[in-house]
């Protein structure tokens, strides 16, 4: 991807630091902390912009506060609305409460309920509404021609892109040397924000966007030079899940972003695993699709490298799927099938040779009643909590080595 025969991006630095005007005081400098694993992993310093520690925990408070600031008192008379998944709505009803105007906003029906109650907790009137954020964009925009009004989108407003941007800004001061940004990316308005203030002061630098694959409306879109829409998504990062490229975020981030990645359900589920493990830090699926691509790609992008987290609003029993999951995928949780002879004792011999092996039981069956079982045999299924991937070859080395048949070894619950 590069920037040459693009049209000019809609938003530039000036815009941003502008926006930087207009939120002193308003948001947080998130800090920027460094994850050693990462480092040494990737070869070189890794860093991470907090933006999960932001106000209303992410960073949309930046493009919405900007949106709604700049509105005219007649405006602000009629209200905003918006419709989100869940970070914007909170950015939105946190800074219409601050600029004194009424906000209403429209949210998929299964959206998180923590984002819900936090949306309301900030003064917001919200309705559930359609399975995806386009379905609530689509309410919203009904609403706003309905009543009047204005429509404040996530991220399809050059407002909302330059007040984003500001995030871009903190990074180049905040790590001076830094070689490659990764942001998590959905509709864009971060990613274009970034990636104008970053080339606009650093332009040696690579702006890398990072989408789940199972919302990956970019890479088809950049292909196709217009924005394309998706038949259909379905991902864990549900912040990250929009079906559409915006009209102005298309031409900013196709001129200005340098690449675009998709990372799976397991590399987020790793990501987010690794985020709480080894830097402390709680983030939603969606905010760490750029720790993703490091794991998964960590030698690809010159160091140091600043990966954006872009949120930490997650629904606990979602945290719960993901973290079990990310224990899976990252073979922590080992699945045997094996076969035993079927006399007394058996079965405690082979859980004390688990047990000496440091593996943890989670689960264990025993039939007698299989088909293809040799006579005096049993079957035993068990679902192991290992360390990872050596230790999990080592578990089975020493049951193979100890006599017993091992038919089935796979990570996973």
């Amino acid at each position: 991807m590069t920037a040459q025969h693009v049209a000019v991006p809609p938003v530039g630095i000036d815009d941003i630091r502008a926006a930087r005007e207009l939120l002193a005081g308003v948001v947080t400098t998130t800090p920027v902390a460094g994850a050693g694993a990462l480092s040494q992993l990737c070869g070189g310093p890794v860093h991470l912009k907090c933006e999960n520690l932001q106000r209303t925990g992410s960073f949309k408070i930046r493009g919405a506060y900007t949106r709604i600031a700049r509105l005219s008192d007649d405006e602000r008379a009629r209200g905003v609305v918006a419709a989100s998944a869940g970070n914007h709505a909170q950015g939105v009803a946190l800074a219409a409460r601050m600029l004194g105007t009424a906000a209403t906003v429209f949210m998929p029906e299964r959206a998180a309920l923590p984002k819900v109650g936090a949306t309301r907790g900030y003064g917001a009137e919200v309705h559930l509404v359609g399975e995806t954020v386009e379905g609530s964009i689509a309410a919203a925009q009904d609403f706003s021609a309905r009543t009047g009004a204005v429509l404040v989108h996530p991220f399809d407003h050059p407002d909302v892109i330059a007040g984003q941007g500001t995030v871009g800004l903190e990074i180049l001061e905040q790590v001076p040397d830094v070689r490659t940004v990764l942001v998590c990316t959905g509709g864009g308005g971060l990613l274009g924000g970034v990636a104008a203030a970053v080339k606009a002061l650093r332009p040696d630098v690579a702006v890398v966007g990072v989408q789940a694959a199972g919302a990956a409306a970019w890479p088809p879109s950049l292909a196709a030079g217009a924005p394309q829409t998706l038949a259909s998504m379905r991902t864990i990062a549900d912040g990250i899940a929009v079906g559409r490229p915006g009209d102005i975020t298309f031409p900013q981030v196709a001129a200005l972003v340098d690449d675009m990645l998709t990372v799976d359900e397991d590399a987020l589920s790793r990501a987010l695993l690794h985020c709480l493990e080894r830097t402390k830090l709680l983030v939603e699926p969606a905010g760490v699709a750029a720790v993703a691509a490091l794991l998964e790609h960590p030698r690809r992008f010159p160091t140091p490298a600043v990966a954006v987290l872009s949120g930490g609003n997650v629904d606990p029993l979602v945290l719960v799927h993901v973290i079990q999951h990310g224990m899976a995928a990252a073979a922590r949780y080992l699945s045997l099938r094996l076969r035993v002879a079927d006399h007394p004792g058996a079965l405690a011999e082979l859980l004390g040779l688990i047990g000496s092996h440091g593996a943890n039981v989670l689960d264990v069956a025993h039939s007698r009643i299989t088909g293809a079982l040799p006579l005096g045999d049993v079957e035993v299924n068990v679902t192991l909590e290992t360390r990872g991937p050596e230790h999990c070859a080592t578990l089975v080395d020493a049951l193979r080595a100890a006599g017993h048949t091992v038919d089935g070894a796979a990570g996973g619950r």
